[in-house]
């Protein structure tokens, strides 16, 4: 969809029948649950209900996705395994879409130390006004920043390039 300029997800399940079959890291209880009864609302197993696993699961049609988004996913996630971002962003890459993904060592599904919350304040800032307010692109996001250089360099600075439109020539926001 091109309803948005731009998105966010944290921790997202990208694969729901991939994330069916697992369990909690944090407490080991098994994932199924989530899917058939509480929060995700499938309302049967995957068996029963296949199609709106498949439905609901974002990296069977990344390929249609046009927004750019801006992805948080932490290797310490007890709640939605790490892999399930992964999955997505890799997808995305693939695809030739524009997605980054950010992973704070050590962090679970939420952020707990005031470094790392203030380090992602500041790169959803520079994202969605990158997008938003045609603000120049940082590094970060222009270039990356190779993970033989985490921690030495955080890539805040900001570039020359602003958003370019289809109009302009470019391939969408």
């Amino acid at each position: 969809s091109d309803i948005f300029a731009a998105a966010e997800a944290g921790a997202p399940v990208s694969n729901m029948t991939s994330a069916y079959g697992g369990i909690r890291w944090a407490s080991g209880m098994s994932r199924a649950f989530q899917y058939e009864r509480t929060q995700s609302r499938i309302g049967g197993s995957l068996w029963d209900e296949t199609l709106r696993y498949i439905e609901n699961s974002p990296i069977f049609t990344a390929d249609k996705i046009r927004t750019p988004v801006l992805m948080m996913h932490n290797d310490e996630d007890g709640a939605v395994p790490w892999y399930q971002g992964i999955e997505l962003f890799v997808a995305m890459r693939r695809l030739g879409k524009p997605v980054w993904m950010l992973n704070y060592n050590g962090e679970a599904h939420g952020l707990r130390q005031d470094h790392n919350q203030k380090d992602w304040a500041i790169r959803m800032q520079q994202f969605f006004d990158h997008y938003l307010m045609d603000q120049p692109m940082p590094v970060w996001m222009d270039q990356g920043v190779p993970a033989i250089l985490k921690g030495e360099t955080l890539g805040l600075e900001l570039t020359t390039k602003k958003v370019v439109s289809e109009e302009e020539g470019g391939a969408g926001r």
